[in-house]
């Protein structure tokens, strides 16, 4: 009896360890697949780029592209926020690059100039969610792609993000910011009001830019953003 005791637990943990093992093993069979798919944009370059450099990021595409001189260079797979904590459209700028930045953001940051928080573009633990709405705003990069990147692009290059669509929720005017701020400087931009760059940040530049629109339009001018005027721009 009390060999088949022995026996029976023997075959317990002998179950249990292969249970284990393949649980381990689906884990990282699981990341490594889904890092090699991900990874996998054909027929790219591998040596870094000569020009100027800038980046477009396209967040319903969960793409960052890399421009030499204003032309494509290279594309990588990325993930971006989710839709609760969006990642923000405008126009931003690198304005610091750092090694193992913290917990759960891979090998390498870059931080951007976002006024109304700390957002970068950085590596990540989670290979599995490049391709996804993932973040809390931040862009995510496999870490192999963004050790290449970091070491090509220098503090000050330009970041423009490309965002979902948002609708202007609220009214706009001197001194706010925020992401529909930089949608309104957009739109502002592509009407051929504006010539800085879509930053977030309703300073006087952009109220003279929504005055200019207002006075052209027969409207009252105001330099004030609210929904009647959102809705006739198309935002």
């Amino acid at each position: 009896m009390a060999i088949v005791k022995i026996r029976r637990t023997q075959i317990f943990y002998s179950v249990a360890i292969l249970l284990i093992m393949s649980i381990i093993c689906g884990i990282i069979g699981f990341e490594y697949i889904d890092e090699q798919e991900l990874a996998a944009i054909e027929n790219q370059p591998t040596t870094p780029p000569v020009g100027t450099m800038s980046i477009v990021i396209k967040v319903s595409q969960r793409v960052l592209e890399l421009h030499s001189d204003g032309q494509l260079y290279k594309k990588y797979r990325i993930a971006v926020g989710k839709s609760d904590t969006p990642t923000p459209i405008g126009e931003w700028n690198i304005v610091w690059k750092d090694y193992n930045w913290g917990t759960g953001f891979g090998t390498r940051w870059m931080g951007l100039n976002i006024p109304w928080g700390i957002y970068g573009i950085h590596g990540t633990n989670k290979p599995w969610s490049i391709g996804q709405f993932a973040s809390h705003g931040c862009i995510r990069m496999r870490n192999k792609d963004v050790e290449e990147l970091f070491e090509w692009i220098p503090v000050g290059t330009s970041v423009r993000i490309e965002g979902r669509r948002m609708k202007v929720n609220r009214t706009l005017k001197h001194q706010m910011s925020g992401s529909d701020v930089a949608l309104l400087q957009m739109k502002l931009k592509e009407l051929g009001y504006l010539n800085n760059r879509a930053d977030g940040v309703y300073g006087s530049i952009t109220k003279q830019a929504v005055e200019a629109y207002q006075a052209e339009h027969n409207l009252e001018v105001t330099g004030v953003v609210n929904k009647q005027l959102a809705e006739l721009l198309g935002i």
